[in-house]
């Protein structure tokens, strides 16, 4: 990658991989642009270095971020909205439609189709590769980022996948924030800053829910709320959201009027209600990776395209609800609209019998899961934001409606109770209790209801953390020991990179090496390892000089003693790419200050604990300035 000179100090690499790979050609450092693009450029950069710090100049990024991603998120609604009311103009909501068939696999062939052959990038899983991108990769991502999965989200959304549009959103605004702050050549701390204000700003603008931005920065990607963090990631949160209201207007995303008061009585029900949340959360959770995994299995994209298809059409036929984000079902229970549901089904004869309502939505919120994974596993682009606030609506309208039936004194409304199912489901599903309370309140303004609320999503919280300790989008970095977390140690471990402590000066030596040529060696070398590689560099032992230092000094012994015989076998061996909270872990199940790298087995270097911890010292100061 090419290095532009500038004369401010830039901050320490820390290990972080600088990865070309990963960024290939969309390196977004200034040289991209025409030269007096660039050189204007330079001069503003230069200036800022002299005159305004970095801790301020942020500010007026946030500012900037925020603008871009509520207009982002305006331009991915307004494409979703167009694209399907498109579609589904001459939809029957009186029968069976068998577009329900055609339209989502149609979708899903086309968004497959972009990816590989135009974007020819993986762009899915966004929250995911957001978390990647921060504690692997220096808080960058691709230029193509801040597009591509707009485009891609909303064509799957707009068709009929059953996926949701925050995480497409969150991509793109982390993205926007990630390449203002490297045009402007920001350090690797303020970066992570500027990723987290884009992903408030994705949530913030598409929900008209600020606090909610930011709440999902905090908890779920896990950046630190600091002196420095706060003020940024709030303006990028409120900006977004007024560029929101001022599109939209400043009615809530869903329409809720509360008619019932909520009184001590029903505190027993929403306990249980909050230990049902956490059930469906981990089932949510389970069948999601479940199904991942089985897409995994299949070798040839085609082929993982044309099962997800076929599983897909097949839940929407059945299940019209499941068509898209599935915001109108959400819209019709907040209403107490309990037949609506069925319309557009080869069941709608049924829509009167209680049973037959008791039985749809329950098979609804067992198959929610198996339609977004079918969706993002056939070729799709989409989050399971929506998703989990959709089961969740559905888990607590049907609690309510369940317990009405069963003849309680206490009567529930089923329109309270699905929207504090909403906040349970989702806190437990994204590990964001607080995150969950505050969008539910802020999408349909029920904020009367923050007590149940608080009580269902911290029990729902409580109960899927006893069985899964990360969420559904932290858990695939957390199992590779990528994973930044709020604690301290855990991430500065995650930040260093094996890669960057390696030190390669210690002389090697043969196996067939004579004594007299070990001492020449010892005597050319500071250091007191030495290992032993074959011709193929196949590490084979290692030489302390300590424990042969008895026989250094006797002649008589230099031509009779070979490497092979003196050479030991080191306590362990550290792999090339090992993450460093295990390099760590062997360091002190051996005891040992000093192990050998090896790349499959090729001799690479070594490590030691004391470049380990001088690192160490060195990423927590500056990642501790604020």
């Amino acid at each position: 990658m090419t290095q532009h000179h500038t004369t401010r100090t830039t901050a320490p690499d820390y290990g972080l991989r600088d990865d070309d790979e990963e960024l290939g050609a969309e390196s977004t450092c200034p040289s991209s642009v025409p030269h007096s693009l660039h050189a204007a450029l330079m001069r503003f950069i230069q200036w800022r270095e002299k005159h305004v710090k970095e801790k301020n100049f942020v500010l007026v990024l946030a500012l900037f971020v925020g603008i871009f991603a509520g207009l982002a998120a305006m331009a991915l609604k307004w494409l979703i909205h167009n694209i399907s009311g498109l579609l589904t103009t001459h939809i029957n909501t009186a029968g069976a439609n068998y577009l329900y068939i055609i339209l989502p696999a149609v979708g899903v062939v086309l968004v497959a189709l972009y990816v590989r052959y135009i974007v020819k990038d993986n762009i899915s899983h966004g929250v995911t590769r957001v978390l990647y991108a921060i504690s692997q990769n220096k808080s960058r991502l691709k230029r193509h980022n801040i597009y591509t999965s707009v485009v891609a989200s909303s064509v799957t959304i707009g068709f009929g996948g059953s996926v949701g549009a925050e995480g497409p959103i969150v991509y793109t605004g982390a993205a926007i924030g990630s390449n203002l702050g490297s045009m402007f050549r920001l350090s690797p701390r303020i970066l992570m800053i500027l990723v987290g204000c884009g992903a408030a700003a994705g949530i913030a603008g598409i929900f008209k829910a600020p606090i909610a931005g930011m709440l999902f920065t905090l908890e779920v990607l896990m950046l630190d709320l600091t002196t420095v963090s706060v003020m940024p990631l709030l303006i990028a949160s409120i900006t977004s959201a007024t560029i929101a209201y001022a599109y939209t207007g400043y009615d809530f995303e869903f329409f809720f009027v509360q008619s019932e008061d909520f009184y001590m009585a029903k505190i027993p029900f929403a306990i249980v209600l909050g230990l049902i949340c956490g059930l469906v959360s981990l089932y949510f959770t389970r069948a999601m990776n479940m199904m991942e995994n089985f897409f995994g299995r299949f070798s040839h994209p085609w082929a993982r395209t044309a099962v997800g298809c076929v599983l897909l059409s097949a839940l929407v036929f059945l299940f019209p609800p499941l068509y898209g984000e599935g915001y109108s079902a959400i819209n019709d229970l907040l209403a107490g609209d309990t037949t609506s549901i069925v319309d557009g089904s080869i069941f709608t004869a049924e829509a009167s019998q209680t049973w037959f309502i008791v039985l749809f939505i329950g098979v609804i919120i067992l198959t929610k899961a198996f339609a977004t994974s079918a969706t993002n596993g056939a070729g799709g682009v989409g989050g399971t934001f929506a998703p989990s606030l959709y089961v969740g609506c559905m888990t607590g309208f049907l609690f309510a409606f369940v317990a009405n039936m069963m003849g309680f004194d206490t009567v529930l409304s089923t329109k309270n109770f699905a929207l504090i199912g909403m906040a349970g489901v989702m806190s437990g599903v994204m590990h964001a209790p607080l995150m969950a309370i505050f969008l539910t309140a802020e999408l349909t303004g029920g904020y009367d209801l923050f007590l149940p609320l608080l009580i269902v999503s911290t029990i729902a919280y409580g109960t899927i953390k006893f069985f899964e300790p990360y969420s559904i989008y932290t858990m695939r970095l957390a199992k590779r020991g990528e994973l930044l977390t709020h604690h301290k140690d855990k991430a500065v471990l995650t930040l260093l990179k094996i890669d960057n402590v390696i030190e390669t000066d210690f002389l090697s030596v043969r196996p067939e090496m004579s004594l007299k040529d070990m001492v020449d060696t010892i005597a050319k070398s500071s250091r007191n390892l030495f290992p032993v590689v074959d011709g193929e560099g196949q590490l084979k032992g290692v030489v302390v000089l300590d424990e042969i230092r008895n026989i250094m000094f006797r002649p008589d012994l230099y031509r009779k003693m070979y490497v092979s015989k003196f050479m030991s076998m080191p306590p362990a061996r550290i792999e090339l790419g090992m993450s460093m909270d295990k390099v760590m872990k062997t360091f002190d199940d051996t005891g040992a200050w000093n192990l050998p790298v090896v790349d499959g087995g090729r001799y690479v270097g070594f490590v030691s604990k004391s470049k380990i911890f001088t690192s160490y010292r060195r990423v927590l100061r500056h990642f501790s300035e604020d």
